[in-house]
């Protein structure tokens, strides 16, 4: 009889991901994760805690995979058309993998930043925003601008758009943002 497969947090996680992106995050328990990884559920307790551990895990593993998404299709490209890309890869990835979106943006109690992957993937957004604005840390622009991303992607999830669609709403607002963007970095003292 074949002995299973050692239990390491990659080979849990990796399964509690799947776990998630079939069925979301109301899906990962303890007891069905066991059962897909054909252990006790007492063993994924000496990797992860609790679930709220694994949750965490999850979410990092997410900000990482989403960073590296908006890092590839922003790479060599020009400021406002590396933020474009970028915008439209946030687009694509909350679309294809709407629990692991989900879960980057689940409800926490307000707590500063710490270092780590949800932090590294803000300062991607930021490098870009700042590159285009010209603005050193430009905060208000990179708020604005995820805010109007997230909110088209909860409109299109929620089916708000309704059977017309967005009608080149996304194109709009991007185009209304950068502008802006563009304006504050042309109006800068050389």
């Amino acid at each position: 009889m074949p002995y299973p497969a050692k239990l390491t947090p990659d080979l849990i996680l990796s399964e509690a991901q799947t776990l998630l992106d079939n069925g979301g995050e109301s899906a990962l328990n303890m007891r069905p994760l066991a059962a897909a990884l054909h252990v006790q559920p007492s063993s994924l307790y000496r990797h992860f805690p609790d679930r709220g551990a694994l949750l965490q895990a999850l979410e990092d593993a997410a900000s990482t995979e989403f960073n590296r998404v908006l890092q590839t299709a922003s790479a060599g490209k020009a400021s406002r058309a590396a933020l474009w890309a970028a915008a439209e890869a946030y687009l694509s990835y909350a679309r294809a993998y709407p629990h692991r979106y989900g879960l980057l943006l689940s409800p926490h109690a307000p707590a500063p930043v710490q270092p780590g992957p949800a932090k590294d993937l803000w300062n991607t957004v930021l490098g870009l925003v700042s590159a285009l604005s010209q603005t050193p840390d430009d905060t208000a622009r990179t708020v604005a601008l995820w805010a109007f991303l997230h909110g088209f992607v909860v409109l299109e999830r929620s089916g708000q758009f309704g059977l017309s669609g967005p009608r080149g709403g996304f194109d709009t607002g991007l185009t209304a943002l950068l502008d802006e963007m563009k304006r504050v970095a042309a109006n800068r003292p050389e």
